[in-house]
């Protein structure tokens, strides 16, 4: 039996989904200002690994993940590069798109964008202040009354005393309690805005999802997913919404972790923060990427390096080489041996999605598969092979042909060694010139091919305002 580790609960329970043999499963998805990292990869791939599962295991899966294209950020962006909002947006979000398929992360089934949801989000806010959960401020703001709702915290396990008492009181002195939270922005001059019954302006972050959720799935869905950053305040205000508006809303919750790099937290800050523009060109393979993703258990931190991702590379490698030299055979009846792996891998799974003892058991299947091609025993090593691409399907992997996995191999080695040697300072610093130029001219799409070109020659460039970019080699 499926057991899945719920937030709210903080334990495994059994799954058991609200309509017999179907899954609606929200996720919160990117806000589309920039090229996403390797933090955005993670929740991609350990939500897109648990679509896959359900899938497996017999369940229509309804899979929601929103792209949020409206947002102080988005906006903020915009100015800085002279770029209208729709264009910034339809680009990074045709480049989430290319980085998606290059993860193996197959679309979900909808994926609905804010700016397209202002009447669901409008008609919820409505429903809130009619049940006085919300109200409008001095300034023209809708904001969330949070003491009014009395299960707030439930999801963080925080307490409203001790959120208020290290709250700052100045932040907003429109608001009646600090921990308040705008369900709807009042226009500001330039910002983008619609009419409401409130006046002209935008929505607040954290109630486009439980709009879309609703509009999507319904008021009662079976799985609500998302990053550990998300669990408060974004999570818990959503529930504040749902809830306080009548629904039921969603009966399980899970949150994938942290990703370290060189076991410290990722951080912009801190100087140690990548786009997949700038990891997977310098991959053998974006399978590698996906590997070394499913290689830890969603729930816990992962530690991104170079070790790490040599690692993930080195096994994929002897999946492959196990598979080389076998075509996929006819369908037949499972060997006793195959049998015993995918037992193995489904229990693996059905205890709350165990990814890294799943790649043990396809692991398991190489070595025996190498072992039957030793003995020239040509029908056991069918069958195992056979049970190998299956299982690994299910992870996403072993996505290409053996033989074609060793070619492209190579070829990335020999041109990323070929790249990172022929490109001098003075170079770089002419590429940097270029791009610089393309994007005070808004061609943008020439920015960014040169961005990814640098990228895969070993060198990673960080923008520090709209006029200057400094760089580094990795």
């Amino acid at each position: 039996m499926l057991k899945i580790h719920n937030s709210l609960s903080g334990v495994k329970e059994a799954f058991k989904p609200i309509t017999p043999g179907r899954v609606g499963m929200y996720v919160c998805g990117v806000t589309v200002y920039d090229f996403c990292h390797i933090g955005h990869a993670r929740f991609l791939v350990a939500f897109d690994l648990v679509r896959r599962y359900l899938r497996y295991r017999g369940y229509a899966v309804n899979y929601v993940r929103n792209i949020t294209d409206i947002d102080d950020k988005i906006i903020q962006r915009a100015a800085e590069n002279g770029e209208q909002i729709d264009a910034l947006t339809a680009r990074f979000i045709r480049a989430m798109d290319e980085d998606c398929a290059a993860l193996g992360c197959e679309r979900p089934d909808h994926e609905p964008r804010a700016t397209a949801h202002i009447a669901g989000i409008i008609d919820l806010i409505g429903q809130l202040q009619r049940r006085e959960l919300a109200y409008v401020t001095a300034d023209g703001d809708v904001c969330y009354a949070v003491a009014r709702f009395p299960g707030y915290g439930k999801l963080s396990g925080k307490r409203l005393e001790d959120l208020r008492a290290g709250a700052r009181v100045d932040v907003d002195a429109g608001k009646r309690d600090p921990l308040d939270f705008v369900l709807w922005k009042r226009a500001k001059p330039g910002e983008p805005s619609w009419p409401s019954p409130w006046g002209d302006g935008r929505p607040g972050w954290h109630i486009e999802c439980s709009a879309m959720s609703g509009a999507l799935l319904g008021d009662h869905f079976d799985i609500h997913g998302g990053g550990m950053d998300l669990k408060f305040p974004h999570h818990e205000n959503e529930i504040a919404q749902s809830c306080g508006a009548g629904r039921a809303f969603a009966n399980l919750w899970m949150h994938n972790g942290f990703v370290n790099v060189d076991s410290v937290k990722m951080s912009k800050s801190l100087g140690n923060f990548f786009t997949l523009r700038e990891v997977l060109p310098r991959l053998r393979h974006p399978e590698v990427m996906r590997a070394f993703l499913l290689s830890s258990h969603y729930r816990g931190p992962i530690n991104y390096s170079t070790v790490q991702l040599d690692q993930a590379d080195a096994m994929l490698t002897r999946l492959y080489t196990a598979l080389r030299g076998l075509p996929a055979a006819a369908a037949a009846a499972p060997t006793p041996a195959a049998l015993a792996a995918r037992e193995r891998f489904e229990a693996a799974l059905d205890d709350d999605f165990n990814s890294p003892e799943a790649i043990a058991v396809l692991q398991e299947l190489a070595r025996e598969l190498n072992t039957a091609r030793a003995a020239n025993d040509s029908a056991t090593a069918a069958g195992l092979a056979d049970e190998l691409r299956r299982l690994a399907a299910v992870m996403g992997l072993l996505r290409v042909d053996a033989e074609a996995w060793f070619k492209l191999r190579a070829t990335a080695m020999d041109a990323a060694d070929a790249a990172g040697a022929a490109l001098d300072e003075a170079q770089i610093e002419a590429r940097i010139a270029a791009r610089l130029a393309a994007r005070q001219a808004r061609d943008f799409a020439t920015a960014d091919r040169i961005r990814d070109e640098l990228a895969a020659a070993g060198v990673q460039l960080e923008d520090q305002g709209r006029d200057r970019t400094i760089w580094r080699r990795e």
